[in-house]
């Protein structure tokens, strides 16, 4: 008996073994078959996608990134002002009354408005007359710095009588016309603020003498400006 369950546990020993080693060498043929049965990679097909990839890497990183040379340079952006813009030089070579009339406002430091610009046109014209607005320099008959005390001297040059012009507007002898230039929103309101000043003795007829028509453009001779 015991011979028995000795040897049965021995054929049973070795029935596992076996099981196993079937089991075992089962596992291994299914393996292979596996492998045999998946498909076969080309070595080709993996570098060419390979390749892909990279190129798609390259393209991503060119669409987010920006390369600059060594020698570009910011482009800075212009903030000019319209004064800056129209500066002194620029009026000068222009060489019109129009031009001499911004220079007035430009070297007063006053707004390059519209309504100033045509009170100092209408004010030019009634000085000197359109067509000889230029006479003896002295576009507005200033005494100051022209050597004529009632206004009948002279400049060198159309730039020094601007200059001259802004410096007696703004020294405090016409102080509602100064403030009226500082609003410069009423060419109307700046003429009546001449007219009551002590600029001319007839004080233009309070606006009688005074015409509101449209100004003429025209240039003066280059040597007024000293060209």
């Amino acid at each position: 008996m015991r011979r028995e369950r000795h040897g049965g546990a021995t054929r049973g020993g070795r029935f596992v073994r076996r099981f196993a080693g079937v089991l075992g060498t089962a596992a291994v043929f299914g393996l292979l078959a596996t492998v045999a049965l998946a498909p076969q990679v080309n070595p080709a097909t993996i570098e060419a996608a390979v390749a892909a990839n990279d190129a798609a890497d390259s393209f991503r990183s060119a669409a987010q990134s920006v390369r600059v040379g060594g020698e570009a340079s910011a482009t800075a952006v212009s903030s000019e002002s319209y004064v800056a813009s129209t500066g002194p030089e620029t009026l000068i070579a222009g060489g019109t009354n129009l031009d001499w009339a911004k220079l007035v406002m430009v070297e007063g430091g006053w707004p390059l408005t519209d309504e100033n610009v045509t009170f100092m046109m209408r004010w030019m014209r009634q000085e000197n007359g359109a067509d000889n607005w230029w006479n003896r320099n002295n576009p507005l008959n200033n005494g100051m710095g022209s050597g004529g005390g009632s206004g009948l001297g002279s400049y060198a040059t159309l730039a020094d009588a601007a200059y001259y012009a802004a410096a007696n507007i703004g020294s405090g002898r016409y102080p509602e016309v100064e403030a009226a230039l500082e609003r410069g929103d009423s060419a109307d309101a700046t003429a009546q603020a001449i007219w009551a000043s002590p600029w001319a003795s007839s004080h233009y007829g309070y606006g009688t003498h005074w015409s509101s028509r449209p100004y003429e453009v025209i240039e003066a001779p280059a040597s007024a400006w000293g060209r």
